[in-house]
């Protein structure tokens, strides 16, 4: 029986060109080895495969894989096969690409992500083997838009336990991270009619320049020692909608005030606007129990977001957002008519919160990110006094106040540590009214557990 395409092996794009098909199949093997689309190492077909799959004489493929052997593009070894040789492809030249950035700093203090290196692999991997051999074969189709029925369901439970949320499976929409669901709800606020979207003062602005992208204008509210002003003169008042980060507000590390809190929801009932409630870390206060989601006061008027990045990892991209009743269908519509999360890790997340691996993983990690930050302010005290960490005990990262004027010099001096580290400065709203504030916005929960005590020397040694 002649053998189909699919059995000969492995694939191999290419667009043989020029006088010759020799010559020209040479040529686009070389061109590919060359750019580095053939990787060093990279098995090629065998020339039976090859020219099958090409329509050409085997002889001619065979001369091409010698030609190319002979100029060390290639090498041929017997039980081996023909293989890419090890060599660099050829670089850029500087009028197609801009020069490559330098390499990453020694130590890492950015804020924005957790410890890598601490994700649970071994108890993901069990769920994941759970899943695969439980789910049936429809679990693995598109899927309901809304996100997969099992994780919205395990999802509704954790959230009333642990962040006070009150909602149900239907009104749970998955999505592929914080900034996914943050550009439906745009979308769906520019549909509605809204022009105005206020934020904090201080903020992502990729979350902003996201909302513009959208047609939404984007206005700062004020904000104090009790956290971003949601009443009275420079209020949300004008707006569609309000963006905020109530449990610890990022960057500052502020939670929002009870009378606050009580008023932006009273002025989401009053005019019918919306509230987007980032919850992006939750679960992590260290000093008392974490404040409930805002979104407990009033389901009908915030949409909750929440996120596995910071608990898990970002590159899960897995996020989801709890709606008033009346926003369901038209973020549905906007998300999409077929899921666009991966369905096998939405059932083993949804596996991992069920079994209760995600409750200990979350302790776990609540115990040493509070670790570290105690070891942060015990290394302030003994080695810059004059430096505070300020805000709550919660979060993934810590606010340190600087003397006025000093911002630049020190955030130049970690990068003659070799350390990569945030001044407050790039986190502030362009119109923002509020004075601006020297400080350094740490990121603790980045390195690993073996670089922590070497990034925080570093820290020390850059303040004044």
């Amino acid at each position: 029986m002649a053998r189909t395409r699919a059995t000969l092996g492995v694939d191999l794009h290419l667009q043989p060109a020029g006088p010759g098909v020799r010559r020209g199949l040479t040529g686009a093997l070389r061109e590919a080895v060359r750019t580095g689309r053939l990787a060093p190492g990279t098995r090629l077909p065998s020339s039976r495969t090859l020219a099958a799959d090409l329509g050409i004489a085997r002889n001619t493929v065979a001369d091409a894989y010698a030609d190319l052997v002979a100029e060390g593009w290639l090498t041929a070894r017997q039980g081996s096969g023909t293989r890419v040789a090890d060599r660099a492809p050829a670089p850029p030249t500087a009028a197609a690409h801009p020069r490559r950035a330098p390499g990453a700093p020694t130590h890492d203090l950015a804020p924005g992500n957790p410890d890598l290196a601490s994700f649970p692999r071994a108890e993901w991997l069990r769920a994941a083997r759970r899943v695969l051999t439980a789910a049936p074969n429809r679990a693995l189709g598109y899927g309901d838009p809304r996100g997969n029925p099992d994780l919205r369901t395990a999802l509704a439970g954790y959230l009333a336990r642990v962040r006070g949320v009150r909602t149900d499976p239907e009104r749970l929409v998955v999505c592929s991270g914080f900034s996914h669901g943050l550009g439906i709800l745009a979308a769906v606020l520019r549909a509605r009619g809204a022009s105005t979207v206020a934020v904090e003062s201080y903020g992502l602005d990729a979350h902003w320049h996201l909302l513009e992208r959208a047609g939404l204008r984007t206005r700062p509210l004020p904000f104090d020692e009790r956290g971003t002003v949601t009443d009275g003169p420079g209020g949300p008042d004008g707006a569609g909608a309000v963006l905020l980060t109530p449990s610890h507000q990022f960057p500052m590390g502020v939670p929002l005030s009870p009378g606050r809190r009580a008023a932006v929801v009273d002025w989401a009932r009053r005019t019918g606007g919306l509230v987007l409630e980032d919850d992006y870390d939750g679960e992590f206060r260290y000093d008392r129990q974490p404040v409930g989601a805002l979104q407990g006061l009033d389901p009908d008027h915030v949409v909750h977001l929440g996120t596995a990045s910071k608990s898990l990892a970002p590159g899960l991209r897995l996020a989801w957002m709890a709606l008033p009743p009346s926003l369901v269908e038209e973020v549905t519509a906007a998300k999409g008519r077929s899921d666009t999360c991966g369905v096998l890790d939405q059932l083993t997340l949804a596996e991992f919160i069920t079994s209760g691996a995600y409750d200990r993983h979350v302790r776990a990690a609540r115990l040493r990110y509070r670790r570290r930050r105690d070891a942060l302010v015990a290394a302030l005290a003994e080695h810059a006094p004059e430096v505070h960490a300020t805000g709550i005990a919660a979060g993934l990262h810590a606010v340190l106040r600087l003397p006025p004027g000093t911002e630049p010099a020190v955030v130049q001096a970690a990068a003659w540590q070799n350390l990569a580290v945030h001044g407050l400065t790039r986190f502030r709203h362009p119109r923002s009214t509020a004075a601006p504030l020297d400080a350094l916005v740490v990121g603790y929960g980045t390195p690993p557990d073996h670089a922590w005590t070497a990034a925080l020397d570093a820290l020390c040694r850059a303040l004044p």
